[in-house]
């Protein structure tokens, strides 16, 4: 063999007796066959089968394998990110004529794709009251052939009912999908409880580190497995081995990051629900908020994230005391090892079931930092609100 063909050509290296703990990265867009017989027959190999990189690598159905244990599903996909995840949930169950339900505080992204997108397909999209399987009931009807949950609902924490709202769905003959990235596998599993398919925010919680972006999808049955993997081939969706292999090791921490978050959060949301500025605390593990009692039926537990709706004289001055923290960061998602605070909107993001409060809450992400340096930064936070406040009323 000549110096260039050796150059390219890679050598046989026996890996027996190297045994490591971690999951090793096999990168590959090409993937070669023994012979010219078992390349034409590569088609035969099916979703568990390697035939090209877009569709998987040892790395990939490593972190897939172990993310269809987690929610006791039949196989995982693995996308680009949490919100490709849910469009591609829906999307190879849905055509022109079909409608589908979303429940009304769904992540916006999500009614996003549905109003445009959806809609340019020529599906029919309506909104439910997450809370009501009586608004649910009212709206299906034969040619509805998704109903999507989130659960905890984004921004507003409402918990769904999912066995009953599942019921509903599947006596009219479809599919149930939620999103799960609140809770993660660990604290909710969707598919135990009546839904056909589970997506989560790899991004945010089991990843846990702010560095990367990817989402799964978790079916039920193998029934649903074909129209997934092919709608996913046609649209080109796959992930990289390298951030796959950055989730994998998020993962091997998830437990003992949610529990520090959840116990942070659990903290910060009681001593929050006390100040006389905030009109109430939005997190499902509070037994004063709404949903605690199903959140204490089907869930295992909480994560870090909550929402704080303040009195109407407060909350102008929430956004300008943001600037007086230090140690939670001002940002969008969550689940990482930092602390973050967002205002979110919501009047906007609302058709079903009407927003009554003021137009503007702060969401809570807590982190792994030290809880007396979260409680001196929220000291600091309120203070400020205090302040201008009191200056407002005075003027």
């Amino acid at each position: 063999m000549k110096d260039l063909t050796q150059c390219v050509v890679n050598p046989s290296v026996a890996a027996e007796g190297f045994d490591s703990l971690t999951v090793p990265v096999h990168r590959g867009s090409t993937i070669v066959f023994a012979n010219a017989e078992d390349y034409a027959a590569r088609g035969e190999r099916g979703h568990t089968g390697y035939t090209y990189g877009l569709y998987g690598t040892p790395t990939t159905r490593t972190l897939e394998a172990k993310l269809t244990a987690l929610e006791n599903g039949a196989w995982t996909f693995l996308l680009p990110s949490g919100q490709a995840a849910n469009s591609f949930a829906v999307l190879p169950f849905l055509q022109a004529g079909d409608r589908m339900l979303i429940a009304d505080t769904s992540y916006p992204p999500m009614r996003d794709f549905a109003d445009h997108d959806l809609v340019r397909f020529g599906i029919e999209v309506d909104y439910y009251d997450p809370t009501s399987v009586a608004d649910l009931e009212r709206r299906i009807d034969g040619r509805t052939k998704v109903v999507w949950c989130e659960s905890p609902g984004s921004t507003t924490m409402e918990v769904q009912d999912l066995p009953a709202i599942a019921a509903v769905a599947h006596r009219h003959g479809a599919l149930v999908g939620c999103d799960n990235s609140w809770a993660t596998p660990l604290n909710f599993k969707p598919l135990d409880h009546g839904a056909d398919l589970v997506t989560e925010a790899l991004t945010k919680y089991v990843s846990g580190h702010s560095d990367l972006l990817m989402g799964s999808l978790t079916v039920r049955n193998e029934a649903l497995i074909t129209p997934i993997r092919s709608a996913l081939g046609r649209y080109g969706i796959g992930v990289s081995p390298d951030d796959a292999s950055l989730v994998l090791r998020g993962m091997e921490t998830l437990g003992v990051r949610m529990r520090q978050a959840s116990d942070g959060a659990m903290a910060l949301a009681e001593r929050l629900a006390g100040h006389p500025l905030v009109e109430k605390v939005l997190y499902p593990a509070l037994p004063d908020s709404p949903g605690h009692a199903v959140w204490k039926r089907d869930f295992l537990g909480a994560s870090g994230v909550f929402s704080v709706v303040f009195t109407p004289a407060a909350t102008p001055h929430v956004p300008p005391a943001l600037d007086m923290l230090r140690t939670f960061a001002i940002g969008a998602s969550w689940g990482g090892t930092r602390s973050l605070m967002a205002p979110m909107p919501v009047k906007r993001n609302r058709t079903a079931r009407p927003w009554t409060g003021e137009d503007l809450i702060l969401r809570i992400s807590v982190g792994l930092e030290d809880p007396s340096d979260l409680q001196d930064d929220i000291t600091a936070f309120l203070d400020d609100v205090a302040g201008r406040t009191a200056k407002a009323a005075t003027a």
